[in-house]
C-alpha cells in the first residue's frame, strides 16, 4: 500500500468551460503490476470516500472504507491485481479542490470552478495517461464511484475490459437531489458557515452544527425502513427518560453522532461542490438521448443493484440494462442483491456481492 501525489502544470478543461490549472491528483496504489501490465483495476471512490480504499497505515483508527472488498484474498485480490484509487478532483482528501490554494496563494472557495463527474474522470484519464497507463482490466465503482465507473465505460470505452458499477444510476433522479438540497441549505444557513470564509482548523475543531444536520437527512436516505427497524427499533438510550424533552431513541443518537462526528473530518464547501457534481449527473448529456449515450459502451458491463436502495433505485440500473439488451449487446448484466439494508449496502453487506466481485475478475 502506497500513497502518491501527482501534479499538473497544464490546464484541464472542464465541462463548463472553465479551466483548472495547475491541479494535483493524489492516489493510493495496492499490490503489485505484473510484467504484461494487464492485471490493473481501478477503484472509484463515492461521495465522502477518498483514495485511501483499503488497508491501514500506523495511527489510523479504522482501515480504508472498502476494506472489506479490497486485500490479500478478498474479491479484489492485491495478491493478484495491482489496485489503484484515485481522490477526485474538488475533494479535500489531497487532490485540489475549493480549500486548495490557487496560484495566488488563496484559497479557491467559491472561486474553484464547479466540476462534474466527467471532469473527475477526464483528470484520472489524464493521470493514467502520465503513469502509461492506457487499459486496464476493470473499473469498479459504487454510488458515485458508480457514476465514475459509468462515465470511463462511455466516454473512453477501449479503456477497461470490464465496469462494475452498483448501487448507482444513468442521472440523479429528484429524490436524491432533494436529499442534497437539505444538506446543502443547512450548510448555508449555518453562521458558523461564515458565507464560505471561515476558518477550517477552527471547523476542524468544533465542527458545523448545519452541516451535521444535513448529514443526517443523507444518512437517512443511505438507509431503509426495514434496516432502521432492525438496527434501532424503538430502542430508547437507557440514561434518558421516556417522558425527558430531549430524550433520545438509539436512532436519533446514531443521526447525531454521525452527523456531528463527519462535520469534524469532511470540508463543508467539499461537500457543496460535490454534492453539486452528483446533481447535475447525467450519462445522456452531449448525447442526443440515453441510448445514444449507452451504445458507446464496448466494456464487460455489469451491473449491481441493492433491493431496498432507495438513493439509486433498482430500476434505474434496470433500465440501462434494458437499452443494451433492446441493441442485443449480450455483454450486460445486472445482478439485484437481496437486501434491506438500503443504499449503503454495497459498503456493509460486502459478503452478499463479493463473489459476484470475484468471478467477473477472474472469470
Amino acid at each position: 500500500m502506497q500513497t502518491h501525489t501527482e501534479h499538473f502544470e497544464s490546464p484541464l478543461y472542464l465541462e463548463s468551460g472553465r479551466i483548472l490549472q495547475p491541479y494535483d491528483i493524489v492516489y493510493e496504489t495496492y499490490g503489485r503490476l505484473n510484467e504484461a501490465r494487464d492485471n490493473i483495476v481501478i477503484v472509484c471512490h463515492a461521495l465522502t470516500g477518498s483514495h485511501h480504499a483499503a488497508g491501514m497505515y500506523e495511527g489510523d483508527a479504522k482501515p480504508g472504507w472498502w476494506d472489506g472488498l479490497i486485500g490479500s484474498g478478498k474479491a479484489i485480490d492485491t495478491d493478484r491485481f495491482y489496485v489503484i484509487c484515485t481522490n477526485v478532483i474538488g475533494s479535500c482528501f489531497g487532490s485540489t479542490g475549493p480549500m486548495s490554494q490557487n496560484k495566488y496563494g488563496e484559497a479557491y472557495r467559491y472561486k474553484f470552478p464547479v466540476v462534474t463527474i466527467k471532469d473527475m474522470v477526464k483528470a484520472q484519464r489524464i493521470l493514467f495517461d502520465r503513469l502509461d497507463i492506457h487499459r486496464v482490466h476493470a473499473i469498479v465503482g459504487g454510488s458515485m464511484g458508480g457514476m465514475q465507473a459509468l462515465q470511463f465505460a462511455i466516454h473512453y470505452p477501449s479503456f477497461a475490459n470490464k465496469i462494475i458499477a452498483m448501487a448507482t444510476t444513468f442521472a440523479t433522479q429528484p429524490w436524491a437531489i432533494a436529499f442534497n438540497k437539505v444538506a446543502q441549505e443547512a450548510i448555508l444557513t449555518d453562521p458558523a458557515f461564515k458565507n464560505g470564509y471561515y476558518d477550517p482548523e477552527d471547523i476542524r475543531e468544533n465542527g458545523l452544527s448545519g452541516m451535521a444536520v444535513g448529514r443526517m437527512a443523507g444518512h437517512i436516505s443511505f438507509l431503509s425502513h426495514y434496516s432502521m427497524i432492525e438496527k434501532f427499533g424503538r430502542e430508547y438510550k437507557r440514561n434518558d427518560g421516556l417522558y425527558e424533552l430531549f430524550g433520545k431513541f438509539q436512532v436519533e443518537s446514531y443521526l447525531e453522532y454521525n452527523g456531528y462526528n463527519f462535520t469534524k473530518w469532511f470540508d463543508p464547501l467539499t461537500y457543496l461542490y460535490i454534492t453539486k457534481a452528483i446533481n447535475i449527473f447525467d450519462l445522456a448529456r452531449g448525447f442526443d438521448s440515453l441510448f445514444h449515450a449507452l451504445v458507446q459502451i464496448q466494456a464487460d458491463l455489469h451491473l449491481i443493484s441493492f433491493r431496498e436502495d432507495m438513493l439509486f433505485l433498482p430500476d434505474e440500473m434496470r433500465k440501462i440494462d434494458e437499452i443494451l439488451k433492446s441493441q442485443h449487446y449480450r455483454h450486460c448484466h445486472h445482478f439485484e442483491v437481496e437486501s434491506h439494508y438500503g443504499h449503503d449496502a454495497f459498503l456493509v453487506e460486502i459478503d452478499k456481492f463479493d463473489s459476484y466481485v470475484r468471478e467477473v475478475l477472474n472469470g
